[in-house]
Formats: structure tokens, sequence, C-alpha cells
């Protein structure tokens, strides 16, 4: 058994999430981390909601609030959304809470002490018409390297390269539309080139291992060829404090610096969490972050690449004292690398880049006021970008929707149950298995294995593709064998055969679907006389701040008791009544309706 660490990207709450974004990091963490428990791993799912930054102060200055209400109007609204998911995070928490800050500020003590912090003089964009800071992010000109237009002032997504915001051709200020002006200040600037031969070495290892998608560790090691200095610390009043700089209120640090830290200070969180609850030791956390026998997994878009396989991992070796500078380990003692960055490509909607500015965009909460959740799961599983580009489409919706899962795998638990039910009222015991019985049987039995080496390798959309062509080899079971002929009593043990093979296929695929299916596989598990606990949901619970009590939800969940991965053998004599659809089939009405929202 082994410790798994999940480290989900960091939902940015200055607005609601759009399925674009859970497409990214939500959908695919949770399919993994649901496998890896059933698996018998010891998996550690956390993250929560991004709420500093100056993209926060701007969002609530134009709703009139404070930042901080602002971020727990947001960080409700996510939290309901990725719960209403079925997200089954271990810890889903914020970067608001005192926890955080303080961890953040250890780290950055850490890195500056080792001397991988250096103050330099820079030139700092001001928007002249708020006179605030501009994030590099909210900066757009033309790229100076490959000459493209849309390139942020971090950097282009176009040729890949990172930016400086004064680099930028005719820069713009997202915020007013005006150029921006701009003002020579010190900052703190995490010395990348001091730590280059250390990233390029674990660089080297992982690409030689072989494990992460080719994309990532192309981008990973293009991003070597020009590295330089990165600012760590900004001019806002929004954010982390910098220590040593409490006498300048409005220095504080960059997000992206204290957001990855994120994945650490809420594994601490989640520690103490649990010593209070009388369930474990505030040190739990360590057996995730320095044990050197822990996998960990961090899942994002392909945007956040350069933040998870390099601003990372210099913060942490530059706190474990490991770049050309040497240093020593802080408090946290030696902290582990990222085993594997998952990063999924981006997912477009009706041939459009996701744009809630324009109007170009679908929220979570609206598709699961509107359909079933499993519906947007499967269709983000098995269409969307995992290794390149994908479009979502209302017409693709609901076509997978009606013809995979409604009339494929919905129909197949139907015509089971139903069977069972009108001809025994409880599954039947088989008697002499014929070839064609044991030829199904071990078909979807050798799936686990095949459907769990995809899952482990982060190829979702094949494990899932495996098992619809098994879902499909049982549904051509039925056909070929025909029990809905076997009418006369001198076939009712074969009757009853064919049936038991048929509900142990389904059980079987059952187990394997709820990690991509969790709120329909309860509900199968149930029409086959289960419990309707095979997929553990997600809580969200109302808690407070463990530092300053201001009160604010969490997602967490009791997931210890799981499933395993593997054929359990259906009872003869369990109850099965008549079942009631466990998916909603979709009028073509929908696609008109839907775009018609849209605009479109």
């Amino acid at each position: 058994m082994s410790k798994i660490l999940s480290a989900v990207a960091w939902p940015y709450a200055n607005g609601p999430r759009h399925i674009g974004h859970v497409a990214g990091f939500g959908v695919p963490s949770d399919v993994f981390s649901r496998y890896m428990r059933m698996a018998g791993h010891d998996v550690l799912m956390v993250s929560g909601t991004d709420e500093h930054g100056t993209p926060i102060m701007v969002a609530a200055d134009k709703a009139g609030i404070s930042p901080q209400e602002l971020a727990d109007q947001n960080n409700r609204i996510i939290v309901e959304d990725l719960v209403n998911l079925g997200l089954s995070y271990d810890l889903f928490t914020r970067t608001t809470t005192v926890n955080h800050e303080r961890v953040v500020q250890q780290l950055f003590v850490g890195c500056r002490d080792n001397g991988y912090m250096v103050v330099q003089e820079t030139p700092v964009a001001i928007d002249p018409k708020t006179g605030n800071t501009l994030p590099d992010r909210y900066i757009e000109g033309t790229c100076p390297l490959c000459k493209a237009d849309g390139a942020r002032g971090d950097q282009c997504d176009n040729c890949g390269n990172q930016l400086d915001p004064q680099d930028l051709l005719n820069p713009l200020s997202k915020v007013s539309g005006l150029p921006p002006e701009f003002k020579t200040t010190a900052h703190y600037f995490l010395d990348l080139p001091a730590l280059a031969d250390a990233l390029r070495d674990w660089l080297d290892q992982v690409e030689e291992d072989g494990k992460w998608r080719p994309n990532v560790i192309s981008f990973s090691k293009h991003l070597l060829e020009d590295v330089r200095p990165r600012a760590m610390s900004r001019d806002i009043s929004w954010g982390i404090p910098v220590p040593g700089w409490e006498d300048q209120p409005n220095k504080r640090l960059y997000v992206w610096f204290d957001a990855v830290i994120g994945y650490l200070s809420a594994s601490i969180e989640w520690a103490r969490r649990r010593e209070l609850a009388g369930a474990g030791s505030a040190a739990d956390w360590k057996q995730w972050w320095q044990n050197p026998e822990a996998l960990t997994y961090y899942f994002m878009g392909k945007d956040n690449i350069v933040f998870h396989s390099q601003i990372w991992p210099a913060e942490l070796l530059a706190y474990n004292g490991k770049g050309n500078q040497g240093g020593k380990t802080g408090e946290f003692g030696a902290l582990n690398l990222p085993t594997q960055v998952v990063a999924s490509e981006f997912l477009t909607m009706e041939g459009k880049k996701f744009s809630s500015s324009k109007s170009v965009v679908i929220y979570v909460r609206d598709v699961l006021s509107r359909y079933q959740p499993d519906a947007l799961r499967y269709f983000i599983s098995i269409a969307g970008p995992e290794t390149s580009d994908a479009d979502f489409t209302w017409e693709e919706f609901v076509r997978r929707n009606n013809s995979e899962l409604v009339a494929g795998w919905g129909n197949l638990v139907n015509r089971a149950a139903a069977m069972i039910a009108k001809n025994f009222g409880e599954i039947p015991p088989a008697a002499q298995l014929e070839k064609i019985d044991q030829d199904l049987l071990d078909a979807v039995n050798a799936g686990f294995v095949t459907v769990g080496n995809y899952i482990a390798n982060h190829q979702q959309r094949a494990a899932l593709t495996e098992i619809m062509r098994l879902v499909g080899e049982a549904n051509g079971y039925v056909s070929k064998t025909e029990p809905f002929k076997m009418k006369d009593e001198a076939l009712r043990a074969r009757l009853g055969t064919v049936l038991n093979t048929l509900i142990q296929a389904v059980s079987d695929l059952n187990t394997m679907m709820c990690v991509f299916l969790p709120h329909s596989a309860n509900a199968i598990d149930l029409i086959l006389g289960g419990d309707g606990t095979i997929a553990p949901m997600p809580q969200l619970v109302e808690t407070e701040d463990l530092d300053s009590g201001h009160k604010f939800p969490i997602i967490t969940g009791d997931y210890a008791h799981v499933r395993k991965w593997e054929r359990r053998i259906v009872q003869p004599g369990t109850p099965i009544t008549k079942p009631k659809p466990a998916f909603q089939k979709l009028d073509d009405s929908v696609i008109a309706e839907e775009l018609a929202r849209l605009g479109l």
C-alpha cells in the first residue's frame, strides 16, 4: 500500500467555476483518487479556493464589497458545486486561513534564508485609471518573441515562453483598457537560475521514468531554456504579508507563490483537524510529504503547468537547500517534489474559448441544476481534454447521454434487474456454466486489470472506453442467450444461470464505473440489492478557522471503507425489485434551449 497525495489545483475565488475548470482539475483527480483508494492505497486528496491577488480586489470593488466578503461568497458557491459534482476531497479548504498564512511565511523564510530569495528593483505596472498594481495576467499585448497577439504579462500561450509585462509590445490593462504605467520598486525574486540545475536534474529523472504526459514534460523542459529570477512579491494590500517587510503593508507575497503552498498547508490543516476530532495526529501530514516512498500527483489545466513543474518544485528545492546555493531544510523537513504533473488540455465550448466576460460560459452550477452530475462527469471522462483540446457541444452532450449512458449502460442495468425481478424476485443461483457464460465473466473480470492500469497511468478516456466496450459485450450476451424467450419451465435452471451471469457482470461493471459515475453507481447498487454506498460521497461541513474562528464551509468525507477493486460475487437470494432508470434521457429540444441561453 502506497501513500498517494492527490494535489488538486485551487479554483480561483473571483467567481463561480465553469465546466472547463472542472474538466481540468476536478473530475480527473476524483476518478484517480477514487480508484487508488479502491486499489488499497492510502490517499490524501486536498485543495481549496485560491483567494488572494488583484483579480479578487477588482471583482470585490466592482461588487461594492470587501475582498474577504467576495471570497466568502464565492468560496461557498464553489464548495457547493464541487460537493454536488461528487469530488471526494479529504479536505477542501481556502487560502485565507491563518494556518495557510503561517505555512506560506515559513516556506518563504526557509527559501530566503537559504539564499534563494533576492531583492531586486523592478518596474511595476500600474493601472492609470484605478492606481492599483496590475497582476501580470491583467496585462495583454503582443508577444515580443513570436509576435502573437493576446500574450499575457507572465506568459505567451502561443509559444509557451515566460514573459514580464514590460516585455510585451503594445501592452494594455485588462481592467481599464489603457496602457499601463510602470514604476520602479523593490521586490523579492525567486532565484530560478540558482535552482535551474536541480530543476533540470529532476525533470531529466521524471522524463526517464516515462510516466509524464509527453506534452507536459516537453513544455516543462522548454521552460528551462530561458530561466531567470521570478518576482515573488507584489505591491498590493490583499494577500499574505512578506516576512521582514511588516512595515510595508502594501507589500504582499505573489498569489502564485502562496497558492501552490496550499497543497502543503491543506495537508497540515487536515492533520490538525483529525487530531482535534480524535482521529489522528497533527503530524500525520508528514507521511505524504516527508516519506520518500510517497507518490504525489498534481492535477490541473495546461495553463498552470509552469507553476507546478517549475515554480513549485523550485520553491521546494530552495526550501530543501538543494540548489546551487546549498542550504538546510526548515522545520517542515525535506519535502517531496511532485511525482507527476497531470495537466489536461483546454476544453472549449461550441468551438469557442470559455470567457465569462463574453458570456461564452457554462457554469458548473447551471449544468447541475438541469442535468444529472454523472452526465457531466461522463462527458468529461469520455470526451474531455485529456491529452488534446476538446470541444463541449450540447449536441454531443445529449447524444452521449442518450446513446451511451441511457441506451448502453442504463439499458443493461434495467433489463438485467427487470428480468430477475419478473422471473425470480431475487438473484437466482447459477447451475452449470456454458462457454458463453464463462467467456463473459472472464472478459469482465479481466477489465479490473485493464481498466485499473489505464486509470493508474492517467488514461481515463481509455479506461472508460474499455468499460463501455464491456457493457457492449454484456448487452451482446443478452442478445445471444435471449433469456426473455426462456419461458418453458424446463429452461428455468438455464434462465437462472444466464441471469446470474448477467447480474454478476453488471455488478462488476458498476464497481469499475463507480469511480467515474459515483452518484449513479450508488443508485445502481441499490437496484442490485446493495446498500447504495459503493461510492462514498463528499460532505459539506460548516466549520471555522482553526486559529481565528472565521466561519466557512469545507469539503471532507469518510472514504476509509471503500469497495475493493475486484469482483465481489453476487449472492443468490438477494431481493431484486423492478428498477427505476438510473439515467434520464434528454429530449433533443435541450440542444436548442441551451444554445439560446448562450445567444448562439
